[in-house]
């Protein structure tokens, strides 16, 4: 298998012959735009003297200490520091771990984050896409398994389509890890971005089936999306510390130890919750305009939109084309035909202008 072009770059190239209007507002991409809360790009200009130092791979003490502090608050979970290991953002990982564990077959939901398949064309691993779809609520189960994988990652809350895996499927999950032997790899990057309900991590799971060493299951998350500080490039892998022991010396190797100011700059990060919790407020009057406007229900986590359509290739050209408002085709981000007849619609931005776009993609659907 070769690389597939990333949906960005599709997009690109189908948009290309279009000139639309002078207004417009670009809904494709999973980048917060509201700006990152002032404490932590002070705590990244004070440690700027830090950038003569060659930073860890195991990171920095306090920042593995804010981030363990933030799974006790989240999840209610004791991890130890041999349980969770810091990473430069959580893409990073999610190519770089296939790499290490060299699965000769990898499962992911289907359509995907396309770090994913990546990985697995980068190994030369066999794929099973496992489809989301409106029959299954957009939710995968290890029923979709052939029992031949070695690793799968599941990614809740989800992106594109925007489901919550409930706890007890993340038991069977957890289960079915342990009994099959394979490798669990939870992508939990919108974690926070959740409305009335926190979403479970598969940690949590673990904890309830018994398996509290967390033997096969690993969870990934990320600062990105929780503090609207991509940037910082500040994730986490934690659970199964023997496969967590040997994954460390394989990114001595790799050489993405974060630089020590974003470091300290994540750790003052992840220890705060109340800017969280203002974001979640921004994102929550977005989906209350999309409600009223659109006439969607809101999901459960995450900023996007999982819009059902006629001809999303169509829609997403004359939307551009009409309105000015860019959106990403659901064929780009999924194999097989599933995806199609959908757009993920990212409400990144502000009140005010989340409206405007809002009222433009509902004056091109009337």
């Amino acid at each position: 298998m070769q690389f597939e072009k990333y949906p960005f770059q599709k997009l690109n190239e189908l948009l290309s012959d279009i000139t639309p209007p002078s207004e417009q507002y670009i809904l494709t991409i999973g980048e917060p735009q509201f700006d990152t809360p002032e404490f932590i790009q002070k705590a990244f200009c004070d440690n700027s003297n830090t950038l003569n130092k060659y930073p860890a791979t195991a990171g920095i003490p306090e920042l593995r200490e804010s981030m363990l502090g933030f799974i006790k608050r989240r999840y209610n979970l004791e991890l130890s520091f041999d349980e969770l290991l810091p990473v430069n953002g959580t893409r990073e990982v999610l190519f770089n771990f296939p790499a290490f564990l060299q699965p000769k077959k990898i499962a992911h939901p289907n359509p995907f984050y396309q770090i994913y398949e990546g990985a697995a064309i980068a190994v030369g691993a066999k794929i099973n896409r496992m489809p989301l779809t409106k029959e299954n609520n957009f939710i995968n189960t290890p029923k979709e398994l052939n029992g031949d994988e070695d690793l799968v990652i599941i990614n809740t809350p989800n992106n594109p389509c925007a489901s919550v895996t409930g706890i007890d499927l993340l038991c069977e999950w957890v289960e079915s890890a342990l009994k099959n032997d394979f490798v669990i790899l939870s992508d939990e990057c919108y974690s926070e971005l959740y409305f009335d309900n926190k979403p479970p991590s598969i940690l949590e799971a673990c904890k309830i089936v018994g398996n509290d060493s967390f033997k096969n299951v690993l969870a990934i998350n990320s600062i990105s999306k929780r503090s609207s500080a991509p940037s910082l490039r500040s994730g986490y892998i934690a659970g199964d510390k023997e496969i967590l022991k040997n994954y460390l010396l394989y990114r001595t190797y790799v050489g993405c130890a974060s630089p020590l100011p974003l470091q300290k700059a994540a750790a003052v990060a992840w220890s705060e919750d109340s800017h969280v919790d203002e974001f979640r407020s921004e994102y929550a009057k977005n989906f209350k305009l999309a409600e009223e406007i659109l006439g969607i229900k809101r999901p459960d986590a995450t900023f996007y939109i999982w819009l059902e359509v006629d001809d999303d290739i169509e829609f997403t050209k004359n939307l551009w084309k009409e309105k000015g408002v860019k959106v990403m085709p659901g064929s780009f981000m999924g194999r097989d035909g599933i995806g199609q007849g959908y757009v993920r619609i990212a409400l990144v931005y502000d009140e005010e202008k989340t409206k405007k776009a809002l009222t433009k993609i509902k004056e091109f659907i009337s």
